[in-house]
Parts: structure tokens; C-alpha cells; sequence
């Protein structure tokens, strides 16, 4: 029996292959060997390409973090929505075991290639954590600064805990960072 498959069925299992080869080490070949589809199937999906691919998947990974992580920041309790940030990253990231692919995607060669959707998934993070921050009694300046900070900290948290394979490290780093917002808030 043949599986049928949709667009929408394909691009997590291809936004895995990414987070494990990265853009440079994703082929057609490892793709059709890791999900089963064949190269005329990936083509009538995306007849872009691997680029088309990748975009679809920085559209997923964008869509699902505007939901979870940027809308909530800027328009819900500001407490509730920071308090959900930390634990909707540690679920996302799966406590460290699971990298970053817009974070990956601008470590190499494939940064100029999506800039600008990389580009925007920080640029939003950092906003909209700016956001509930500010709403929460934080001055502007500061909460830019702490905004940047756990950013930073949480993509540093997961590059760390991955390098040491231990994901306490994740952990640990995402319970310091959210002890230093509270702090301020």
C-alpha cells in the first residue's frame, strides 16, 4: 500500500532532516532515503527545490513560535506570557536535545540565502519579550538589554547543552534566566 502524503505532512519531517545535516548536508538523496518519498514527489511538492523546502520549513518553525511564543508576549498577561515563554521553549527545544534550526541556518553558508527570515524570528523574539517586559514595569532600555540577554542565553543554553550532550545544562540555564527576569519585574 502506498502512502499518500500532503505538503503539510512533509515539512516537519524535512525540518528534522535540516536540524540533523544542516542546509549544506541535506541532499535529495538523504531526504527521499530518511521519509520514503520520492525525489517526482518532493518536486510536485516543492518545485523549488531544497530551497523551497527550507523555506517552508522557516515558515513553519515562524508560524508555530508567533503562536506559542511572540503573540503571548505581546498581548497577553505579561507575567503568564514570559512564565509560558520559558516553558513552551523547554518543550520545543525538548530540554535541549532538540537545536535551534533558525539558529543553525545562521551559523552557516544558508544565512544569506533566508537573512531576512532569520533575521525577523530574532528580531520578533527580542521584541516581543521587550514587550511583556515593559508592560511588566521594566524601563525600555533595560528591557531591550533583558530581552537580548535571554534570547541570547537560551540559543547559547541549547548550543552548550547539545556540546556536552547533557540536557541539565538547558535546564538549568533556562531556570537562571527566568529568576533574572523575575527579578526585575
Amino acid at each position: 500500500m502506498k502512502t499518500l502524503y500532503e505538503r503539510a505532512d512533509i515539512v516537519p519531517l524535512l525540518a528534522e532532516i535540516f536540524r540533523e545535516l544542516g542546509y549544506e548536508g541535506t541532499s535529495l538523496s538523504r531526504i527521499t532515503e530518511r521519509t520514503g518519498i520520492g525525489k517526482g514527489s518532493l518536486y510536485h511538492f516543492f518545485p523549488g527545490g531544497k530551497e523551497e523546502m527550507a523555506g517552508a520549513v522557516l515558515t513553519e518553525v515562524d508560524a508555530w513560535f508567533e503562536h506559542a511564543i511572540y503573540r503571548p508576549l505581546r498581548e497577553d498577561d505579561a507575567h503568564q506570557a514570559i512564565a509560558a515563554m520559558w516553558a513552551n521553549v523547554n518543550d520545543y527545544f525538548r530540554s535541549g536535545r532538540r537545536i535551534c534550526l533558525v539558529g543553525a541556518f545562521a551559523l552557516d553558508e544558508t544565512r544569506e540565502r533566508f537573512s531576512a527570515a532569520i533575521g525577523n524570528y530574532f528580531i520578533r523574539w527580542v521584541g516581543a519579550l521587550r514587550s511583556a517586559l515593559m508592560r511588566a514595569g521594566c524601563p525600555e532600555e533595560e528591557a531591550l538589554a533583558l530581552a537580548e540577554e535571554a534570547v541570547a542565553g537560551i540559543q547559547g543554553a541549547l548550543v552548550l547543552s547539545r556540546a556536552l550532550d547533557d540536557t541539565a545544562v538547558f535546564t538549568r540555564s533556562l531556570e537562571t534566566l527566568a529568576k533574572r527576569l523575575d527579578a526585575v519585574m
